[in-house]
């Protein structure tokens, strides 16, 4: 066993083990398995030996998910304020800004799939756990409606925390606008395919993530309004394992399908060649 000082017990010289650069490496939270950081992004960062479905940022989802160099992004320069002068929200912005490289919690902009025109929006939990305020409401709605004047289908990869508490009721008011959006979509019989991911929860949940004409969902992901620590502690009632996953969902008629990363391109292809030869009801 090599000491610190560069000497065994024997008082030889120990050998140097080889230096490992970080971030080769990645452990997995669920089967603690080693993964080789390149292959588990061929893998669209799943899991090669339990599934396990990691997050993606905003930037990784579109990668994996537009055909190249047909993404277009709009609404890049929206930033949210502080309204409330609520203290060191603009702080926590600007970090989560710089962390992430992105503006808000939610890209949205114009793409293709497998060559079919879409409006494509994503949401990204590393900013501000993709909390719905102001402009995350905005984004959505200006999304939704262009989708409709446009006649491009929407695809939404939903995830979220809840409403942003540093904007108070401010926030809570994007649940009933961007559900207004969805309804003038249907209205324009545009189709809307939503695919919830880890964690999908509270007013986006409750909201315009489950108004989709078909609702997706990734394995495992957390789906319910209310986290299970959320409940546990307010009602003090200890919940099954599994009542927050999507399989839940899906049981229960809250999800249509539960689909794999590595699915959902060809089945969200299939659907918009299906969905656009189908009036979509209102």
């Amino acid at each position: 066993m090599a000491l610190e000082s560069g000497f065994n017990r024997n008082g030889a010289p120990a050998a140097r083990r080889p230096e490992v650069p970080e971030g080769l490496w990645l452990k997995c939270p669920k089967c603690s398995g080693m993964l080789y950081q390149k292959e588990l992004e061929r893998d669209l960062k799943v899991c090669r030996h339990c599934s396990h479905h990691f997050r993606l940022t905003a930037r990784e989802r579109i990668a994996y998910t537009a055909d190249p160099d047909t993404f277009v992004e709009r609404d890049a320069g929206l930033r949210s304020v502080n309204p409330l002068d609520f203290p060191e929200y603009e702080q926590k912005l600007e970090a989560d800004q710089a962390k992430t490289g992105l503006g808000e919690a939610l890209v949205w902009g114009e793409a293709q799939l497998n060559a079919h025109p879409i409006v494509l929006a994503v949401a990204d939990a590393n900013f501000r756990m993709a909390s719905m305020g102001s402009v995350v409401g905005e984004k959505v709605t200006r999304a939704l409606e262009h989708a409709a004047a446009t006649r491009r289908p929407a695809l939404f990869f939903c995830a979220s925390g809840g409403a942003r508490m540093q904007e108070g009721i401010l926030s809570l008011m994007q649940m009933a606008k961007t559900a207004a959006a969805v309804r003038r979509l249907q209205e324009a019989r545009v189709p809307y395919l939503v695919v919830l991911t880890d964690p999908t929860t509270a007013g986006v949940l409750a909201s315009f993530a489950s108004l989709g004409d078909v609702v997706l969902a990734e394995p495992a992901a957390l789906v319910g309004f209310a986290g299970p620590r959320v409940i546990e502690q307010n009602l003090k009632v200890k919940l099954p394992p599994g009542t927050h996953t999507a399989e839940f969902a899906l049981g229960r008629g809250m999800v249509d399908m539960v689909v794999a990363r590595r699915e959902l391109v060809p089945t969200l292809s299939r659907l918009l060649s299906y969905l656009g030869k189908t009036e979509v009801s209102g």
